[in-house]
């Protein structure tokens, strides 16, 4: 590339972590290249993490998982078609593409931008769509793997941040508690990497403040378990609120204790103490990034195996109440 682009796309659709894992890529391209017109590609429903981004030009929603209902393929096909035909219409210079599926590498591919930014090791033949081929690694987190895109356009990436949306309200507008309070996460998108709700109800009956349970509302049955076993001691918003809802919540939270899912996310890239819960998923790649959190999991020989299921989740199961209390114990301690 001889001059600064001018134009750049990222696609990095879902999920909701992912997507606060690459915020620190917008900043970097905003910073190295300020005159830069930066577009998104992101998922329906996810959509409300950037809208209104002031580092971005334009998001494009797509429709990524009505496009897999074969009852709908004929308005599917009509939606790819006119997508594709906009975004070669905008003439990007650069696009880099952070999700490495199939999918998005056809997306990259669509714009017929010359430079086309991915990793050598994306999977389901997507790298075949790049220009250019970057080596993320796989045991690296997230975060730094993803900066290697920006790293190789000649961006400065030493300094991590995390471009959140600006807020109006105060954390705590809106929240069923008063003072201090903790967050709770017992749901999380695959079931294997779920610590026990009832526990997380447990937990929270045993801690010297309130505790706010978040989630989807596909969550909220977890979340109901939770609160049941809490002694009083925690209260569910479990559906109860937007994307930028939950991150009030959080914002304003004195720690969070959660499995590996998207508010764990949340909360590491605003500074929140966060106590994960792991087990299948491994924490060098998606644990809590930065300084300050604490992982618990246990080291046993079949852990981490990144499986989607298990009948048998002993990684999970053997995390007691005990330890994390106490663990939560010697962080309040420590704070005084």
């Amino acid at each position: 590339m001889t001059n600064p682009p001018g134009k750049i796309l990222l696609i990095k659709p879902s999920s909701l972590g992912d997507i606060f894992h690459s915020l620190p890529v917008l900043d970097a391209l905003h910073h190295c290249f300020p005159e830069a017109k930066i577009h998104w590609v992101v998922a329906r429903g996810l959509e409300g993490v950037l809208e209104g981004h002031p580092m971005l030009e334009k998001l494009w929603i797509i429709n990524k998982d009505e496009w897999k209902k074969i009852t709908r393929i004929q308005t599917t096909v009509a939606e790819v078609r006119r997508l594709f035909a906009q975004l070669k219409a905008e003439r990007f210079d650069c696009v880099i593409d952070l999700q490495g599926l199939l999918r998005s590498g056809i997306i990259a591919k669509a714009t017929g931008a010359r430079m086309r930014i991915g990793f050598a090791e994306a999977r389901e033949g997507s790298s075949l769509f790049y220009t250019h081929k970057v080596k993320g690694g796989r045991d690296i987190h997230a975060v730094e793997r993803y900066l290697k895109t920006a790293s190789f356009l000649g961006c400065d990436t030493k300094l991590v941040r995390f471009p959140f949306l600006p807020m109006e309200e105060s954390p705590g507008d809106g929240l069923p508690v008063d003072g201090e309070y903790a967050v709770m996460v017992p749901g999380a998108r695959k079931p294997v990497n779920r610590w026990p709700a009832a526990r997380f109800g447990e937990l929270a009956a045993r801690l010297p403040l309130k505790t706010v349970v978040v989630g989807s509302r596909a969550d909220s049955i977890l979340a109901e378990e939770a609160v049941a076993a809490s002694d009083g001691r925690a209260v569910s918003l479990a559906g109860k609120t937007d994307i930028r809802g939950l991150i009030r919540v959080i914002r304003g939270a004195r720690f969070i204790v959660s499995n590996d899912t998207g508010p764990m996310h949340i909360a590491a890239a605003l500074g929140i103490p966060v106590f994960a819960l792991f087990g299948p998923a491994n924490p060098i790649r998606t644990g809590p990034y930065g300084d300050g959190h604490t992982v618990i999991r246990k080291e046993i020989p079949c852990s981490p195996c990144y499986k989607r299921s298990c009948k048998t989740p002993l990684c999970m199961n053997m995390i007691k109440v005990d330890e994390v209390a106490g663990r939560i114990g010697d962080f309040l301690r420590r704070r005084r």
